[in-house]
């Protein structure tokens, strides 16, 4: 436990620091093993700022153990998997982030996962889901497919239909991640829906590119809308 603590405080200091991005190499001092069970409690942090630089943190450790053992890799993204579940007692807050970022980092990792990471938002009998009722955890899914999207749209677009359906969601995180999603995959066919949300003011507090940032659902439209064209 003692261990534990240390090397949490160790990676928390590493994640709060102002030049944390250049210091992301220090985290290879541990092993993969070591590291992600701090990872895995530090995307509860108290600071936003920690919580989501743990993600990037967690993708890089997740590509490095990819690196050397994939049975090992499986291992961790069934323990995602497993926090997703009704059985975990709804711990999923972020797993659905540090999914995303695994798989856009990693292609081996992306190759067996992906639809796993789609089925949080099949809806229908159609196909065989696992539907998160809870919108405010959907969100997060929503958040990582839209970051898979950015390196493989490719394995994003088995979603399509159901990102599609994802505009119409009261939750303003949800309409903009999906809009982010469907534009980055370039599904032409949602072009017409998109801009009909490209005056939405809401307001979401997002990670991207490695920064923080307040932006309206209306700017993210825009920005997917202009990728269809």
């Amino acid at each position: 436990m003692a261990r534990f603590r240390q090397t949490k405080n160790a990676i928390r200091e590493i994640l709060l620091s102002d030049d944390w991005q250049a210091r992301l190499s220090e985290l290879e001092q541990w092993t993969p093993g070591v590291i992600v069970p701090p990872l895995l409690s530090l995307r509860l942090d108290k600071e936003e700022a920690v919580r989501w630089r743990t993600v990037t943190a967690f993708g890089l450790t997740a590509a490095r153990m990819a690196a050397a053992s994939m049975e090992k890799t499986r291992t961790l993204m069934r323990t995602c998997m497993w926090y997703m579940n009704e059985e975990s007692g709804n711990l999923g807050w972020s797993i659905p982030h540090f999914m995303g970022e695994a798989m856009a980092l990693d292609a081996k990792i992306a190759k067996e996962f992906h639809k796993i990471l789609s089925s949080y938002i099949f809806c229908d009998e159609d196909c065989d889901g696992n539907f998160l009722d809870h919108p405010e955890l959907r969100r997060d899914v929503f958040w990582g497919l839209a970051r898979l999207a950015e390196v493989r749209p490719e394995m994003v677009e088995l979603g399509e239909r159901f990102l599609v359906a994802a505009l119409e969601e009261t939750d303003p995180y949800n309409r903009a991640y999906a809009a982010r999603a469907l534009g980055l995959i370039r599904a032409t066919g949602a072009k017409a829906r998109l801009e009909e949300l490209s005056d939405d003011k809401r307001e979401i507090r997002t990670f991207q590119d490695g920064n923080i940032i307040d932006i309206t659902v209306g700017e993210i439209v825009t920005e997917a809308v202009k990728a269809l064209s």
